[in-house]
């Protein structure tokens, strides 16, 4: 008899399991390796300008010798990789145990519950409000900052009736919206103005406008998924999942009550975020800064707390672990953007776009330079590097097409940023993620209808600029 017959005749299918972050990374850094060997190699001339930074000549372009990696060496750049991003992994993985050691405290999770009972019943008012405190605080910062906070938004969400999605996303298209506007951040739009010569800060009116744009339109989208997600729970890709989450409340009862111990844990870790920030605008801190600071925070919340030594290493510890799988993954998307250089061909790739936008009709210009900077944020996802590759072409050829160098800043501002939350090799998005336990495939099935949105909205707003002569210049 067969197997078949001896269950009735019913075959169970075999469902498509959707794989590892990990090897979600492998596969992209296999596909990178095969451009070098397909992708002719190419280089421009690297000068720097009056303001001190590297740019590339855009009338001094020429194809090179192939330099195709070896596929073996694939481990190899991944190692060199970590190297390189140390400093990003090591804030990671001590802000991740200075805020374990927080939350062992249980001052965030009663303060937690006050904020949710406050806001119970008012999703329409709280989500937008949360969601504006990260848009503003990322106007100057980087969401990888807040890493270690989302997974206190998820517990937030979770026990006020949402799904995970609705607590990462506060913080991702939050921080999203304040970063990829480009209002105030010197990584990417200052750098970009210094190379294109305008006034600092220039055309500050109209990001404001593009920011006040797209926060009502993202947190329209948030606020309405969540009332879907408390309307009917199963409607959430993370239903079943989010049932197993051990970061879920049962209840906001669960999460304690307030005392001085915890308001005074509570004190000295905010007090740490405000002197990141402070640190970050004033004294040029970086990741390194930051990392440093959090093990000082550990130390003074373990001893407001009136742990034991032993106690606040071990929570340290148990912290650093949680932040281990998104500190991998940070490490290899780094791997991708080391192939595409040592194969020579992001120039190749940066060459081609910018040759075929002077083939666009006038009217689509500006959404196509947006939609082109997208495409280079699949492979330069670093802000700054990107402004130092991509400037120098976009804003000679913006003279020529009679654009305004402003109008291609905040194109490129539009396509480096708002790509980031759906890449998975962006670090803010894998990162966040993997510290709630929310899968990339999730993450998509939520958003990729919603991203297309943004990208529309993006487009009308370049064209408004290019329209109205956006400027200065």
């Amino acid at each position: 008899m067969s197997t078949a017959a001896a269950s009735g005749g019913q075959v169970k299918k075999k469902h498509f399991a959707v794989p590892h972050s990990f090897i979600i990374i492998l596969l992209i850094i296999l596909f990178a390796v095969i451009l070098t060997w397909i992708l002719p190699a190419g280089a421009y001339v690297r000068v720097e300008n009056a303001q001190g930074i590297e740019v590339v000549d855009p009338t001094q372009f020429s194809y090179i010798d192939r330099t195709p990696v070896n596929p073996f060496l694939i481990p190899l750049y991944i190692v060199n990789a970590f190297i390189k991003k140390a400093d990003l992994i090591f804030c990671i993985l001590f802000v991740g145990g200075a805020f374990y050691t927080l939350t062992s405290t249980g001052a965030l999770q009663s303060f937690v519950a006050i904020f949710a009972r406050k806001f119970e019943g008012k999703t329409k008012v709280f989500i937008p409000a949360m969601m504006l405190v990260f848009a503003l605080i990322c106007t100057v910062e980087s969401v990888n900052m807040f890493i270690a906070f989302s997974p206190v938004l998820v517990s937030m969400a979770l026990a006020m009736g949402f799904d995970s999605i609705v607590g990462v996303g506060i913080l991702l298209l939050g921080g999203a919206v304040g970063f990829s506007t480009g209002t105030l951040n010197t990584s990417t739009t200052i750098v970009a103005q210094q190379i294109a010569e305008l006034p600092l800060y220039s055309g500050i009116g109209y990001r404001w406008v593009c920011f006040a744009v797209y926060y009502v339109v993202t947190a329209i989208m948030l606020t309405r998924y969540a009332l879907e997600v408390k309307k009917n729970p199963q409607a959430s890709p993370m239903y079943e999942l989010d049932r197993q989450n051990p970061i879920r409340s049962t209840s906001l009862d669960d999460f304690g009550t307030m005392n001085g111990r915890k308001w005074a844990c509570l004190a000295a870790f905010t007090g740490y975020m405000i002197l990141n920030v402070v640190g970050g605008i004033n004294w040029g801190w970086g990741m390194k800064n930051f990392a440093a600071t959090a093990i000082y925070n550990a130390i003074t919340i373990g001893l407001i707390a009136g742990y034991h030594p032993n106690d606040i290493a071990r929570k340290f510890s148990e912290g650093c672990k949680t932040m281990m799988n998104a500190a991998i993954i940070i490490g290899m998307a780094q791997a991708i953007a080391l192939i595409l250089a040592d194969g020579n061909i992001i120039d190749t790739i940066i060459h081609a776009l910018a040759g075929g936008l002077t083939t666009v009709p006038s009217w689509l210009q500006a959404p196509a330079m947006f939609l082109a900077n997208i495409l280079v944020n699949v492979f330069i996802t670093s802000g700054s590097g990107q402004a130092a590759a991509v400037m120098p072409l976009f804003i000679p050829l913006a003279d020529l097409i009679g654009m305004t160098r402003q109008t291609a800043i905040l194109c490129f501002n539009f396509g480096d940023g708002f790509c980031n939350y759906i890449l998975p090799t962006s670090t803010a998005l894998m990162g966040n993620l993997s510290a709630c336990n929310v899968p990339y495939d999730k993450w998509m099935k939520f958003f990729w209808k919603r991203f297309l949105i943004w990208v529309l909205t993006g487009c009308v707003l370049v064209s408004i600029a290019n329209m109205i002569g956006y400027g200065p210049m």
